[in-house]
């Protein structure tokens, strides 16, 4: 028997549009934004990721786990892979993931695996994060590869609302009759 669909409550905020002449940290973080509230609209949990090298674009991707019927398509996963077949190695050397939650276990392993240099993450995960939040992998002293990180310093705010707010909304439809 298939389970029933639950529908993602309307998403009531709007997309950013950063300035294309300045390609910082705010600049990637905000298409990532853009990606989670893509993700929304689309039914998904809203978490968004870029993955950038030398200031170009190599991947953008959102959330599909409910479309795809698939627990591993995380926003950070379809990036590595993107980013990966983009320029054609599995080594993402020099290149930065940006990406609106703090990575799973499942994905932030594949940020190891995958050699990125960077992993820049808006809002941290207590329960389930595992570049710093529930545990760390990258502290794994055995770990042949490190990540630089970066969170809770680019969009924090903004992202930590988004993700309340989606929360919020579909909890309220839940207890709705009907809902």
């Amino acid at each position: 028997m298939e389970p029933t669909k639950k529908t993602a409550p309307e998403c009531p905020f709007e997309k950013r549009f950063p300035s294309q002449l300045v390609r910082d940290d705010t600049f990637f973080m905000s298409l990532a934004y853009n990606q989670a509230i893509d993700a929304w609209r689309q039914g998904e949990v809203p978490i968004g990721a870029v993955i950038e090298r030398d200031g170009e674009i190599l991947a953008l991707a959102h959330n599909t786990v409910e479309a795809a019927h698939d627990p591993t398509a995380h926003a950070e996963i379809l990036a590595i892979t993107q980013a990966a077949n983009a320029i054609g190695n599995w080594r993402l050397e020099g290149c930065t993931l940006y990406v609106t939650k703090e990575p799973c276990p499942m994905c932030s392993g594949a940020t190891l695996m995958s050699r990125l240099k960077r992993v820049c993450y808006a809002v941290g995960d207590p329960k389930m994060g595992c570049l710093g939040g529930a545990t760390d992998l990258n502290a794994l002293p055995r770990v042949n590869h490190h990540l630089e990180l970066s969170s809770g310093e680019i969009m924090a705010d903004e992202c930590r609302h988004l993700l309340q707010t989606f929360f919020k909304l579909k909890r309220s439809d839940e207890d709705t009759p009907g809902g």
